[in-house]
């Protein structure tokens, strides 16, 4: 695909729009709904269940393991920022990616993240069920399956404001409950919290130090925490179908450094500056709820099942929406399946229904093969958020180019120190992706996961061909 230097370069490809008052899809996202969003988008299950393991391996050092991934998730968040302020597009990165560097790009970078958030909405399934089974012991694990399926699969089938209403409301619970237990925490920490003590920073330099574990335990606690940062690109996603998407997302995208600070970093330092590392109950229990527990918070674990089952239904909703319009994207540009770009009532409804048929079908995977099949696909996706990076990392170092040409106006929002922090962060994706490749727990996660990327970019890059030959 060639790249010429006139001004439709910097329109979306194959979707006959150059602004979102222009998209075929809805607007019924408002302000409200997109801030809320964002906010809540970075309160996931991956933090409230996965910390547990991160901590477990990093000790106190797990602050900086979030630290640093932060620094690396801000990097890119400004940088797809910069890209859909520009340009807003339901196909974010994917559309971007195409723009950039051509069709096979945009191909593989999307339907690469629409697998992710497909075989994402099996796993939160799947852990919901599992909180409910505990709540109510005679019900199968199957039953709540299909009740959260059908139900967030009809939200997203109605209006995309119904979408936003969902997770407007998830987001301001899980924002009160991370609040609540931060305020609680730092009360804690500061000795005046009726009945507790400040632990003083005896727990960060005992049992073995600041890095019990070692450069070892450090990189562990790295890897956990990517992970756990991933799906804060639906924000741009979402964008797309809010009222006014230029602002939306240069307000989202802006305000992610001290989200992240907070969220994550504040709650790991609070969590082991008041417990062991080494505290059994961090593992078995969750970090979250020991913490409440030690703190003497009647029915912590019940509180933060209830916490986690939101966070789980919340990252469901938004991985059907995310999926569904990643989907549209591709095939409106033509890299899908052309039944699947239908709209209904400015929803792609054919979209949805597949997004969810695939994650249903990987739900009985887990029961039917969960060691085999299932265990699989989540190799096969295990590093698929760190391609997606790079991925956006070239983009925006090509169009940021290209903007300063012949749009210098879109640049509402601007990744900083560019191109050294856009150099940085490709260079911190590669650095996770060799720690990966070299530690034998992730390993084949760095190879499933490659043998996907290639796979659709060579599908991508033959459909391209074709493409271009039959011009």
């Amino acid at each position: 695909m060639s790249h010429s230097t006139s001004t439709s370069t910097l329109t979306s490809p194959g979707t006959g729009r150059t602004d979102a008052a222009g998209s075929p899809l809805g607007n019924g996202l408002k302000q409200r709904h997109l801030s809320m969003i964002a906010l809540g988008g970075v309160i996931g299950a991956g933090l409230f269940v996965g910390s547990g393991a991160g901590i477990a391996a990093a000790g106190p050092s797990i602050v900086l393991a979030y630290a640093a991934s932060g620094v690396l998730v801000m990097f890119v968040m400004r940088m797809l920022g910069e890209m859909s302020a520009a340009d807003p597009a339901s196909g974010s990165f994917s559309v971007h990616a195409e723009r950039a560097i051509g069709p096979w790009a945009g191909f593989t970078a999307g339907w690469m993240f629409w697998t992710l958030l497909c075989v994402g909405v099996a796993i939160e399934a799947i852990g919901a069920a599992h909180i409910m089974t505990g709540w109510f012991p005679g019900t199968h694990s199957w039953m709540w399956v299909l009740v959260f399926m059908a139900l967030f699969c009809g939200s997203n089938l109605a209006a995309v404001s119904n979408f936003g209403e969902f997770e407007f409301w998830f987001s301001a619970l899980k924002i009160a409950a991370i609040g609540l237990f931060l305020g609680l925490g730092v009360l804690a920490v500061l000795g005046a919290l009726p009945g507790t003590g400040s632990p003083g920073a005896a727990n960060l330099l005992h049992d073995g130090g600041f890095l019990p574990n070692g450069v070892d335990g450090l990189l562990v606690g790295l890897l956990a925490s990517v992970v756990a940062y991933g799906g804060l690109e639906t924000v741009t996603i979402a964008a797309a179908e809010s009222e006014n998407p230029v602002q939306g997302v240069a307000r989202a995208v802006k305000t992610t450094m001290w989200r992240i600070a907070i969220v994550y970093v504040g709650s790991m330092l609070v969590i082991v500056t008041l417990l062991p590392w080494n505290d059994p109950a961090v593992a078995a229990d969750g970090p979250y709820a020991a913490t409440l527990d030690h703190l003497g918070i009647p029915a912590a674990g019940e509180i933060m099942n209830v916490v986690i089952l939101v966070a789980l239904l919340s990252a469901m909703n938004a991985n059907i929406y995310g999926s569904s319009r990643m989907a549209y994207s591709l095939v409106s540009r033509g890299q899908g399946p052309r039944a699947l770009g239908k709209l209904t009532g400015r929803v792609p409804r054919r979209a949805v229904l597949a997004s969810c048929g695939f994650g249903f079908v990987t739900v009985l995977l887990s029961y039917w093969y969960p060691d085999t099949l299932f265990a699989w696909l989540l190799n096969m996706v295990g590093g698929v958020i760190l391609v997606v990076w790079g991925f956006i990392a070239v983009s925006q170092f090509t169009l940021r180019r290209r903007l300063e040409r012949e749009a210098p106006g879109k640049l509402v929002v601007r990744m900083w120190g560019f191109p050294y922090l856009t150099w940085v962060a490709l260079a911190g994706v590669a650095g996770v992706l060799a720690l990966m490749a070299l530690s034998e727990d992730t390993r084949t996660q760095v190879i499933f996961t490659g043998g996907l990327t290639v796979a659709l970019a060579v599908t991508g890059y033959v459909m391209q061909r074709r493409a271009a030959a039959a011009r």
